[in-house]
């Protein structure tokens, strides 16, 4: 497995190896032995698959308090997308700032996305889907998130307010400086 740094370190991008032959392909996802020799060390807890429909949806951007924040491995299993990590933790240098990667089946790239981040996507096809693995269970009290155009954040989604379709959840979270969230 490839295992590459984005501009914030601690965020990853996982390039499974995918053998394929006249049956169709074959690669292997996750490998704790390989991660934890490349710093990342997980407990899984719970899988969620998320169907998006329509190009252009926007799920994000969410993240969980203390002491329920999630790492998160998320790959897509069909469709493509842009999947992006902004920076909350205290005292980091970069706060504020955030981190992004196309997603899709056929490049089978996966987002490691740590603890301390706010994590978020929009689809780039329609019937995208998503499969994620995290390392805490949903909490709904320590549910939060930031708007996802939030203008402070300067994050191009490739999609337009307008054309953006979002849950009546994410288009009423605050902005990053309304919320002030530092993990």
């Amino acid at each position: 497995m490839k295992i590459e740094c984005l501009a914030i370190p601690d965020v990853k991008l996982l390039t499974p190896k995918i053998f394929k032959d006249a049956r169709g392909s074959f690669s292997e996802t996750w490998n704790e032995r390989a991660l934890t020799e490349a710093g990342i060390s997980a407990h899984f807890v719970q899988d969620n698959h998320a169907l998006s429909i329509a190009r252009g949806t926007v799920r994000g951007l969410h993240f969980q308090l203390a002491p329920k924040a999630q790492d998160k491995l998320v790959r897509v299993v069909r469709g493509s997308l842009l999947d992006v990590a902004v920076d909350l933790r205290a005292g980091s240098p970069s706060y504020g700032r955030h981190v992004s990667a196309v997603l899709s089946a056929e490049n089978g790239v996966q987002i490691w996305v740590p603890k301390g981040f706010a994590h978020g996507y929009a689809t780039l096809e329609p019937m995208t889907e998503v499969i994620y693995k995290v390392t805490a269970y949903y909490s709904p009290e320590h549910d939060r998130g930031v708007l996802w155009n939030d203008p402070g954040l300067g994050i191009d989604w490739g999609v337009t307010a307008g054309d953006a379709i979002l849950s009546d959840k994410d288009l009423k979270l605050p902005t990053l400086a309304e919320a002030g969230h530092r993990l």
